[in-house]
């Protein structure tokens, strides 16, 4: 469970966010808190981008390892996606992928939010898994 008061962080240094994104009013409950599944398909995309681009083509997400909500998100939050490749097999990438928002709320702030890792396949144009290609 979150906890209530979030502590204060900063963006990383030093990277490049594979994706940033605002969530809208569509994506949030009445209340304006966005809905956890839309995060975990934001992340999804942004944990494909180091995958796709190691397997030189297109990949498949096989599992979800681990998935931590640390901070409730709020329609209008800026969050920035940061993504690494932390382990490689034979046909798959796993993914570690870091969620921050910025908040525009009085004071500016950013909190970091949201903390996962996914491992995907290289996929060929059947579908089928098929080898990382060599470094």
């Amino acid at each position: 469970m979150p906890s209530a008061t979030p502590t204060s962080a900063t963006l990383p240094t030093g990277r490049e966010p594979v994706l940033r994104v605002m969530p809208m009013p569509a994506d949030a409950n009445i209340h304006g808190d966005v809905f956890g599944g839309w995060i975990m398909s934001q992340v999804d995309i942004a944990g494909s981008v180091p995958a796709a681009r190691r397997a030189a083509g297109r990949v498949a997400t096989v599992a979800v390892n681990a998935f931590q909500f640390k901070q409730p998100v709020f329609v209008g939050d800026l969050l920035s996606f940061y993504a690494s490749i932390i382990k490689t097999g034979t046909t798959s990438v796993t993914v570690s992928v870091e969620v921050y928002a910025e908040r525009q709320r009085l004071d500016a702030e950013v909190v970091k939010v949201t903390e996962a890792t996914l491992t995907y396949v290289a996929t060929d144009e059947a579908r089928r898994s098929r080898p990382l290609p060599t470094l």
